[in-house]
């Protein structure tokens, strides 16, 4: 019986997209679109310009372009930049206790750019990588978060390095090392969250996963039982300390674990353990007429792993609220939204906004959702105690709306895409859209609209 290292190596190298569930697909082509969209809208921040300033041109022939900028560089530098373009808004789709979505489109847009991969390459790469994000997930029972690792960083290293083997077309031999060189790149701490790294957990594991195909195909080697090894990353790297390393076939590309998992649209800007609470307030707000002044106290009851990523109580920056439940709390009671208008330094400062957030309890319970990849509670409740004395209770929010379970229309994902990219890419952001939505049609990533246009 093959190792688990092996298994997922073969499973880079033998991928099938004709095998793949209807559904998978929709998955795949929806993260992709929603996370090129957000990477446009992120490409104007800080954190990424400062990246690029750091990185060495190359020319255009063995280089990948960064988005949206007319700077050739490395392919893996280019998956570097544009990977914490896509998550330094924190506006990234979300699945599987991470955001996949924004290590792997990164990743499949340098490494396909390099390979002249088509459409259903980058389908096909994408689809690789979430079922191996998923594998791993589903061996480990505890959370990653709790032992202070960010899963996007650590399991996405490894499965954006199996997207790229499969889009360089490595053999099972070369896929296997690639695997286990990601296992040792795999890095990135929850206890940077709220700051830039976080979105640089998001960059480097784009890059490292470029790199550790592009190593593996040069002839680096390593361990090929890095991953189950008892000194390699499952056990490493495991809150529970008793990952499932049964001795087994795992069944990859004939099992799918996407179809039940999805990909999971944010409709707002902000960590993801916020939303349920944020569509409780806006539902309660709406519902009953609320008004901010008329409320003496808002309360919150969610979990205690979403209570651990949201460190920041009083946040004083745009990025510092995006790690925050007060501050959600008193935009939606506010503003009636949060949004990219109110993720911003100006914003979080006002007075209004800081005494109101001084008026948000948050409570937490132990008890964990059953039926979710989310290492959150079972509902999220919110209670606005009156001034009056009188108690508005929202409904419990089991799942955010966008939700692979409340997902999104084509209308409104084209909405929020439109919305992040128009300052842009202009008047040719309607018609990326409709690219991204018809990939297994598009001939090459270099025919992409995204490119032509914002290299133009």
């Amino acid at each position: 019986m093959e190792g688990l290292t092996r298994q997922i190596g073969r499973f880079a190298a033998e991928f099938e997209l004709s095998a793949v569930p209807d559904a998978s697909l929709e998955g795949a082509q929806t993260g992709i679109a929603d996370c090129i969209g957000v990477m446009l809208a992120g490409s104007k921040e800080p954190a990424p310009n400062i990246i690029q300033r750091t990185c060495i041109d190359v020319d255009a022939e063995r280089g990948a372009p960064v988005v949206p900028s007319r700077r050739w560089l490395a392919p893996a530098d280019a998956a570097l930049v544009n990977g914490v373009s896509a998550h330094v808004l924190d506006y990234d789709d979300v699945a599987l206790a991470g955001h996949p979505s924004t290590v792997l489109t990164p990743a499949i847009l340098a490494q396909g750019w390099a390979s002249g991969s088509s459409g259903r390459d980058m389908l096909a790469a994408y689809i690789a990588g979430y079922e191996t994000w998923a594998l791993l997930d589903d061996l480990e029972p505890g959370h990653f978060h709790d032992l202070g690792f960010h899963p996007t960083a650590v399991l996405g290293t490894i499965a954006t390095a199996v997207a790229c083997a499969y889009l360089q077309r490595l053999t099972v031999e070369q896929a296997t090392h690639a695997v286990a060189l990601s296992a040792s790149l795999a890095a990135g701490l929850v206890g940077n969250f709220g700051s830039m790294t976080k979105s640089l957990h998001a960059g480097r594991a784009a890059q490292s996963g470029v790199l550790a195909a592009t190593l593996a195909k040069a002839g680096y080697t390593a361990s090929v039982d890095a991953m189950e090894h008892r000194t390699g990353f499952m056990r490493t790297h495991s809150p529970s300390r008793e990952p499932d390393l049964a001795e087994r076939d795992h069944r990859l590309g004939r099992e799918w674990r996407m179809p039940g998992y999805g990909v999971n649209v944010k409709r707002y800007p902000i960590c993801y353990a916020t939303h349920r609470a944020i569509d409780a307030v806006l539902a309660l707000r709406a519902a009953e007429s609320v008004a901010a002044d008329a409320v003496a106290e808002v309360r919150v009851l969610t979990g205690e792993t979403q209570r651990l990523m949201l460190r920041n109580r009083a946040p004083q920056t745009g990025l510092e609220a995006k790690f925050s439940m007060e501050f959600p709390m008193a935009s939606a009671l506010l503003a009636g939204r949060v949004g990219l208008r109110e993720l911003t330094d100006e914003f979080v400062t006002r007075a209004d906004v800081q005494e109101l957030m001084s008026r948000v309890n948050v409570t937490t319970t132990k008890e964990l959702a059953k039926d979710w990849d989310q290492p959150f509670a079972p509902v999220d409740e919110v209670t606005f105690v009156m001034k009056d004395g009188r108690e508005l209770k929202a409904d419990p929010v089991t799942r955010p709306k966008g939700s692979w379970q409340r997902r999104l229309t084509q209308d409104e994902l084209r909405e929020k895409f439109v919305d992040c990219a128009q300052d842009v890419l202009g008047d040719g952001t309607g018609a990326l859209f409709d690219q991204l939505s018809n990939l297994k049609t598009l001939g090459s990533v270099r025919e992409l609209d995204l490119f032509s246009t914002a290299l133009a």
